[in-house]
């Protein structure tokens, strides 16, 4: 495989001021060459109800998908996944080194080479093909998106172009402008394999912590009407100012969903957790309706050994959520296990 040194040295963070970071994702056009493996982590386990779901949804008549009792008659004798699935999955399972693709503009062959069935666990790597500087905003990658199940099985191969932005333009993330790279060996975006691959990062180990850090999460996330109502209605809050629009055509959203919402936003920098062990101070501001924008941001407040767990260290962090206007809605502290590095088999044995 070629080596660059465009691919030495990719990081995840922008540097705002001492001691406080900004989370980047996805690599400029000029970061880009010929020969690069990418390995995208996590991947995702697929269910039949996810197949039931896809196919009902895009009225796919193709019974083989969501009629156990037929398809046990033909020769998978258990429900295919919708091609489509699988597809859709490989693409997103690389949107952390691709999240710079302005986007897709062909798709030259997809090969779908062995069959994939509910329970199956997707990882997806990316081959850069050719890059051809065309464009003085963004620029044409060619790539080949392989699909593999947990055991190494490859199911799919996928070539496809797509524009990239080139570096200082496009849409900043989380509303911000690039800044300087971070670049310091935690912050880290990929890690090179033995056999040259680049193997994607999530999250920081607790070792990595130091008090008084602190971190504005990307990307941000958009509240909509009909998933508001969804969740109040799958969480059993059947309180009808939830699911009941007002004369403006919203429905109030529950607080424990912005719980929710907000919580996940911080996992890119949080994202070596094991466990979450408490919320305290949970405190609501102004009022989210659908169509507002949250983005969070969180502050290391302590750090400690755990007592019990030798390979996991203890950290209060404390984080604030605002809308695209800037005001306050919801704050929180809370404790969480966080694996230390020198401690975590678990994700080399997961091919992490």
């Amino acid at each position: 495989m070629t080596s660059s040194n465009t691919d030495a040295g990719l990081f995840a963070y922008d540097l705002l001021g001492d001691g406080q970071f900004v989370e980047r994702f996805g690599l400029d056009f000029e970061q880009f060459c010929p020969g690069q493996i990418f390995v995208h982590r996590p991947g995702v386990t697929l269910s039949q109800q996810d197949n039931v779901d896809e196919a009902l949804d895009t009225i796919n008549s193709a019974m083989l998908h969501y009629d156990a009792a037929y398809a046990q008659q033909t020769q998978f004798e258990r429900p295919l996944m919708v091609s489509t699935i699988t597809v859709q999955r490989l693409f997103g399972m690389g949107w952390k080194t691709f999240a710079r693709r302005a986007r897709i503009v062909r798709i030259d062959s997809i090969t779908l080479t062995k069959p994939v069935f509910g329970g199956d666990t997707l990882y997806a790597e990316s081959e850069i093909l050719q890059t051809i500087a065309d464009g003085a905003e963004a620029a044409s990658v060619q790539v080949a998106v392989s699909g593999i199940k947990a055991d190494g099985e490859r199911v799919a191969r996928i070539v496809y172009w797509c524009k990239v932005w080139r570096a200082g333009h496009g849409p900043g993330q989380g509303g911000e402008q690039a800044g300087t790279s971070a670049q310091e060996q935690r912050f880290e975006s990929h890690r090179r394999l033995p056999d040259g691959r680049l193997i994607e990062q999530t999250g920081l180990f607790f070792e990595d912590f130091t008090p008084g850090e602190w971190f504005l999460h990307t990307p941000s996330r958009s509240v909509l009407r009909e998933e508001a109502i969804t969740h109040a209605l799958r969480s059993f809050d059947w309180n009808p100012v939830h699911h009941e629009l007002d004369g403006e055509g919203n429905t109030a959203i529950t607080q424990t969903w912005l719980l929710a919402m907000v919580t996940p936003l911080t996992t890119r920098t949080f994202g070596r957790v094991t466990a979450n062990l408490a919320w305290t101070d949970v405190e609501f501001g102004a009022e989210v309706r659908a169509g507002d924008t949250l983005r969070a941001q969180s502050e290391v407040v302590e750090k400690r050994e755990s007592k019990s767990r030798k390979e996991q260290g203890i950290l209060m962090v404390a984080t604030r959520a605002t809308n695209q206007r800037g005001d306050e809605v919801l704050r929180f502290r809370r404790s969480l296990l966080v694996y230390r590095r020198d401690a975590a088999a678990v994700y080399g044995d997961a091919n992490y």
